[in-house]
């Protein structure tokens, strides 16, 4: 037996967050995403939604009762259907709150303290908690109650606008990167290194999570550039907006494309070569808009096929861009990972690889989605009981 599998599930070891409990008082992607995370760890999640569910349960394609989207990210935790402002339901969620180790909330600052859940009152009756409040433009500021989606905090950022088309236009984000880069994996860090400060200190913490000003992270080369020379990176003209032959997307022959990232100068020189492009253009410095003319115009005189060809095994860093079949078959996305998710009929489906390593984390189990219940009225539930 080698050491990753002395601490798996399968050999009834503990996981590093087992006898964690965990209150996600959350909806739709990102939060969800934080506390699946945690549940895969070891933690026990209790999700509170509204009265006839999270909003994402309807989305479609259904697999079972719920959409397939919920049934992901919500593996293996159990879901309770609370109205905060139903007396009983109240005292009911007030029971649960001071059984927790952490509080997950999304809503709006102010809200949770005029439900009576706010951080004091809960600190009040739970001192060790660790309350972690998420916004999109943070608890204050002429911002903080307004209303927005990964969209919005990635244009008002400035980050939607340093790549642009020949139009000038934006594009559409590829994935929600503020929701998953700018609150799933902040709240994910902050949340386990207050537990760890717990251990230590005996206290809880509230933190607050602003997927707007998490957003820094992504945006880290554009900042060192203003704050080294006072201005900001510009579209179509520097290293990664487009401004260099070496870091663009090119079409083929046959409307595909290659996504070149040959940035270091052996990438480069060996590209070069392979395409048949003039030795000149080795130094593709100050001749920048020349090399991407030639560089176009020698991928569009090929089909994709002839550039896989050219380009496999080559250590030049550019590649097709691949549809979804061709990335499953490359073994570089995951559809028959050994976790599943279970629907309430017994069905199943491998669910969503994680990211959290298979050392700390349960491997090859099926675990269901909650279908919702009414809210515990006698504290936390029994673990497991979905």
């Amino acid at each position: 037996m080698n050491e990753k599998e002395d601490i798996t599930m399968d050999n009834v070891q503990a996981l590093p967050l087992d006898g964690i409990r965990v209150l996600d008082l959350s909806t739709l992607l990102p939060r969800p995403l934080a506390t699946l995370m945690l549940a895969e760890a070891g933690a026990d999640v209790v999700k509170l939604e509204r009265p006839g569910g999270d909003e994402m349960r309807s989305y479609v394609p259904k697999f079972g009762e719920a959409s397939a989207n919920y049934a992901v990210l919500n593996r293996g935790k159990r879901a309770y259907a609370a109205d905060f402002k139903d007396p009983d339901q109240f005292e009911s969620v007030l029971k649960l709150a001071s059984e927790t180790d952490v509080v997950l909330e999304q809503f709006r600052p102010g809200v949770m303290d005029r439900l009576g859940l706010g951080y004091e009152k809960i600190r009040s009756i739970n001192p060790r908690v660790v309350y972690c409040s998420i916004t999109g433009y943070g608890p204050s500021g002429i911002n903080a109650c307004r209303a927005g989606h990964d969209l919005n905090y990635l244009a008002e950022t400035g980050l939607l606008s340093v790549v642009v088309d020949s139009d000038g236009k934006p594009p559409i984000p590829l994935a929600p990167m503020a929701d998953i880069a700018g609150e799933t994996y902040p709240a994910l860090v902050n949340i386990l290194l207050a537990l760890r400060l717990r251990d230590r200190t005996g206290h809880g913490a509230h933190l607050h999570i602003s997927m707007t000003h998490n957003l820094h992270t992504l945006m880290y080369g554009y900042f060192a550039t203003h704050q080294a020379s006072g201005r900001w990176p510009r579209p179509g003209v520097e290293l990664l907006t487009g401004g260099s032959p070496r870091y663009p997307v090119y079409e083929t022959a046959d409307g595909r494309h290659v996504a070149c990232a040959a940035l270091e100068q052996k990438f480069w020189e060996r590209l070069v070569d392979l395409v048949e492009l003039d030795a000149q253009f080795h130094d593709d410095a100050g001749q920048e808009e020349a090399v991407i003319a030639a560089l176009a115009e020698r991928f569009a005189a090929e089909p994709a096929k002839h550039w896989q060809t050219v380009l496999t095994g080559e250590d030049v860093c550019a590649v097709i861009v691949a549809t979804w079949d061709e990335g499953v078959n490359n073994g570089l996305v995951n559809v028959q990972a050994p976790e599943r998710v279970s629907a309430p009929d017994g069905s199943s489906f491998s669910t969503l690889p994680s990211s959290i390593d298979p050392a700390l984390r349960e491997v090859g189990t099926t675990r269901p989605y909650p279908c919702l219940a009414s809210v515990p009225t006698d504290g936390w539930p029994s673990q497991h009981e979905y």
